[in-house]
């Protein structure tokens, strides 16, 4: 896709991608099923990095790799593929997708967070009050029961909530790297780092793993996990956030939540109890509250400079 000039297909871009990945937070327990957690990572950005060689290519204008461009690639793939990728899978394994979903809605007040913390911004009173929406509703998950399927331990919760601190650190990183780099070349180098982190680990898992007691329908759910994950989402969200400030991109992730927990709900069976529910409408109030604090959209739809103080 050419450099997008009408910010609704950058809306478009981003919505689109984070349902894909709130769709797929859901769709992953079925594959815990049948890969341990090393093993399903490793394959899967193995898969995408074959399908992503003709995206190593610099592209035409693109100036050289430096030094510290180099290094929020690797901050990127580290926190926002690996880290993310292994406290998500881990998470799920202690919870359900509906609880995970819930958490998740915290990732705008995180990225306030994070933004105050390295790009130096301030935080409003809205997004004071979202975040404190977003803890209560994560609170009340200690109370809550996974429809039958046995309550979410404390381990659970702090992985799924590590998880959301590196998908914003994601947000923030990402905004600096599409000041000089294509979504596509993005998307495939923080593949590439991603798949040199999991690997001595998936090589562990794969020795002792029987690859033939997975069905064709996991192998064929592999490879669309691998295809969204690692390329689909990544390119769709850098290809919108190059357009658009990353405080409005916040906006968009409203709908990771919402995909993660109707994937719970129509596709695996999970129930939603009365505090369920209640810690959802809190944590939507506050992604409402967070990502209408900000200003005016940017008029200015390229991508954004670097600021004094970003990252690293």
């Amino acid at each position: 896709m050419p450099h997008l000039r009408n910010p609704w297909l950058a809306y478009a871009c981003l919505a689109l991608s984070t349902s894909v990945v709130g769709s797929y937070i859901g769709l992953s327990k079925l594959l815990l099923s049948a890969f341990p957690v090393f093993l399903l990572a490793w394959l899967r950005f193995g898969s995408a990095a074959v399908l992503m060689l003709p995206w190593l290519r610099k592209e035409a204008g693109e100036l050289p790799l430096d030094r510290r461009t180099r290094i929020l690639l690797f901050l990127e793939s580290f926190i926002g593929n690996f880290l993310f990728s292994i406290c998500l899978l881990f998470g799920l394994q202690h919870s359900s997708a509906l609880v995970a979903g819930v958490i998740m809605a915290g990732i705008p007040a995180a990225v306030a967070l994070l933004s105050r913390i390295f790009l130096r911004e301030r935080i409003l009173p809205r997004v004071r009050i979202a975040i404190a929406c977003g803890v209560a509703g994560i609170g009340l998950l200690a109370f809550a029961r996974d429809g039958g399927q046995g309550s979410t331990d404390r381990l659970g919760a702090l992985l799924l909530l590590a998880a959301m601190l590196c998908e914003a650190a994601y947000v923030v990183i990402g905004k600096q790297l599409t000041a000089s780099l294509s979504p596509r070349r993005i998307s495939a180098l923080i593949n590439g780092w991603g798949l040199v982190l999991v690997t001595p680990l998936g090589l562990w898992q794969a020795a002792s793993f029987d690859f033939g007691t997975p069905s064709l329908g996991h192998w064929l759910g592999l490879f669309a996990y691998a295809a969204a994950a690692s390329i689909l989402t990544v390119w769709l969200w850098m290809q919108g956030l190059r357009q658009v400030p990353a405080a409005q991109a916040g906006v968009f992730m409203v709908f990771l939540p919402l995909a993660t927990g109707l994937v719970g709900l129509l596709v695996l069976g999970e129930q939603a109890g009365s505090l369920h529910l209640a810690a959802y409408g809190l944590a939507l109030l506050g992604v409402l509250l967070a990502t209408t604090a900000h200003g005016p959209a940017n008029k200015s739809y390229g991508p954004a400079p670097t600021k004094p103080g970003a990252l690293p």
